[in-house]
């Protein structure tokens, strides 16, 4: 039976220490603060990116080094017949299919998994492959159930300041202006291809509702057989305000009761393009065998 290393990306919201204890590899995401190059988990915690946002820091995204990712692939190569890599979703950064290009070049050893999740529900994907491989299924079984399971998720996502959606170009100078003066809240989605509006309401306790009304419905309908055979994994994520996103958690379980809720930080790339204080709720279909 062939050996199989996992790889993810940092916007799964694993590093590297919950990397080892899983045994798999993450590759760090690259973002520039003022022109200068960090690394997500390596150069500068959560709360130092947070403070440099409070000062005002221009910040920006990019993709790791073609060098980089195929150095990491090598190495896990010298421990393992093949690599299977899940990264963040194509839909919503480029480095996806920048990796599959460089995958051709190892000659099938490097199979990348193209699922379309991102964050907690990214994570599950990587949670999911691993529990594959340990049972004996190969690359090519793997990731044939990634791909059939991609859309088996979904994601609600609001905001606390618009200006990070403006910089991105997601929203106009003049709809962010009248935005911020009416206290609007956008909600945006994701589900699978790449990020989505969803609705806009007044104020963060408006958004949170509307959000958990979202993912209530989708509950209901969409996964209604998946969560009454117990399939669902119930998920939150934010950036920067634990405080609020702990209180944001609570909510969830209201609406859910009795459910596990996992929640994570969202990926430092991530909130370059949505700011502090964002919140989401998320769900996903756990792979059953």
């Amino acid at each position: 039976m062939k050996k199989i290393g996992i790889m993810t990306d940092s916007h799964s919201g694993i590093l590297t220490e919950e990397a080892e204890k899983l045994g798999i590899k993450v590759l760090p995401m690259p973002f520039y603060i003022d022109d200068e190059l960090y690394l997500e988990g390596v150069d500068l915690s959560r709360e130092e990116f947070y403070e440099k946002l409070r000062q005002g820091v221009n910040v920006s995204t990019s993709q790791p080094s073609p060098g980089d990712v195929m150095d990491l692939w090598e190495e896990l190569l010298k421990k393992y017949d093949e690599i299977l890599y899940i990264p963040m979703s194509s839909g919503l950064s480029s480095s996806c299919d920048t990796a599959m290009g460089l995958a051709m070049e190892f000659e099938g050893k490097v199979r990348v998994v193209n699922n379309q999740r991102i964050s907690v529900t990214q994570r599950q994907s990587v949670l999911d492959a691993i529990e594959m491989a340990e049972k004996g299924m190969s690359v090519q079984e793997i990731e044939e159930v990634l791909m059939r399971e991609k859309l088996e998720s979904s994601i609600y996502i609001t905001v606390d300041t618009l200006k990070y959606l403006k910089k991105g170009g997601r929203l106009t100078p003049a709809a962010a202006a009248i935005g911020t003066v009416l206290n609007l809240k956008p909600v945006l989605q994701i589900q699978g291809e790449k990020l989505d509006a969803y609705a806009k309401v007044r104020g963060k306790k408006q958004a949170k509702r509307a959000m958990l009304k979202a993912m209530k419905n989708d509950w209901e309908t969409r996964f209604k057989e998946y969560a009454s055979d117990g399939e669902m994994c119930l998920q939150a994520a934010y950036t920067g305000n634990l405080e609020e996103a702990e209180e944001f958690k609570k909510e969830i379980q209201e609406v859910f009761p009795g459910m596990e809720i996992h929640m994570d930080p969202l990926s430092l790339s991530v909130a370059c393009h949505i700011g502090y204080g964002a919140l989401a709720v998320a769900c996903s279909r756990k792979v059953t065998l």
